[in-house]
């Protein structure tokens, strides 16, 4: 066993917290998996819903690399994105930049204090789905992959059975459905959705990974407005308000019945840098 020290970034995104790491110059070739959960422990580590680690791109910018708090692969992570780039802006000097993900090219760009970060096409939509194993009353359900699998449940489908929206405990439902069959093998994330008087929408979002709720969650924000408009008939843009009480919003172009042009745009900002010595 040694030690090795880190330095980091930690950075936030409406309240989803990342830990992000510098590595174009390839200075740290770690077994990532099993350090993550060390770096992401809220009592013994920095802390975080994850870890952002950058790093160089041949087709742009740079390359953002999401892992969630357990040492898993992540897919694709909004807020983590938009927290990479205002980073990334930083350093570059530039208010527009792209990055490499997943395979896919992400443009971002500097709105005033705000983060706008240009998402993937929305794909693999189910609406009206059932589940009868999870709860005593079968649960309507609609699923989206908006770079990363989401379920979305509104409360009002639910025959009161989600009552006291904002401080009910939503782990034990979110888990068995994360980890539910039809989800299998890669699970899901799971998104408790309100709408609000000003059609506007609240969310809550059990995070696989994480394995847990998130104060803030980008993709689940996109999947959860991009539904709410289809069902709705409702036109974009969605302000979402998220666990943080801060407002995510999303705007896209429905075309010939397929969602395209989804964008998130919310706040991101530097919290604080550091470095942590790490036994590997």
């Amino acid at each position: 066993m040694k030690n090795i020290t880190i330095n980091f970034t930690k950075m936030t995104g409406a309240g989803n917290d990342f830990i992000l790491i510098d590595n174009r110059n390839k200075q740290y070739n770690l077994n990532w998996i099993s350090i993550i959960p060390k770096l992401a422990d809220r009592r013994y580590g920095i802390g975080a819903d994850g870890v952002l680690l950058i790093e160089n791109s041949s087709v742009s910018d740079f390359k953002m690399n999401y892992f969630n708090a357990d040492g898993s692969y992540g897919g694709m992570c909004g807020n983590g994105g938009r927290c990479s780039a205002l980073f990334a802006m930083d350093i570059f000097n530039k208010s527009e930049i792209r990055f490499e993900a997943l395979n896919h090219i992400y443009n971002a760009k500097l709105l005033n204090d705000k983060v706008l970060l240009q998402m993937i096409d929305p794909h693999s939509i189910k609406l009206d789905q059932i589940l009868n194993d999870v709860y005593p009353t079968p649960i309507l359900y609609h699923f989206i992959d908006t770079g990363a699998p989401h379920v979305v449940i509104f409360i009002k489908d639910q025959n009161n059975n989600f009552e006291n929206f904002k401080n009910r405990d939503i782990s034990e439902i979110g888990k068995k459905i994360r980890e539910h069959k039809n989800f299998y093998p890669d699970g899901t994330n799971v998104n408790f959705v309100l709408i609000n008087n000003d059609k506007s929408i609240s969310i809550r979002t059990y995070e696989r990974g994480v394995e847990s709720e998130t104060l803030a969650c980008g993709t689940g924000s996109v999947a959860c407005a991009v539904i709410y408009s289809l069902k709705e008939f409702l036109k974009p843009p969605v302000d979402v308000h998220t666990r943080s009480n801060e407002i995510l919003t999303v705007n896209f172009d429905k075309i010939d019945g397929t969602i395209k042009n989804a964008s998130l745009i919310g706040s991101a900002k530097s919290v604080f840098s550091g470095e942590i010595k790490i036994e590997i």
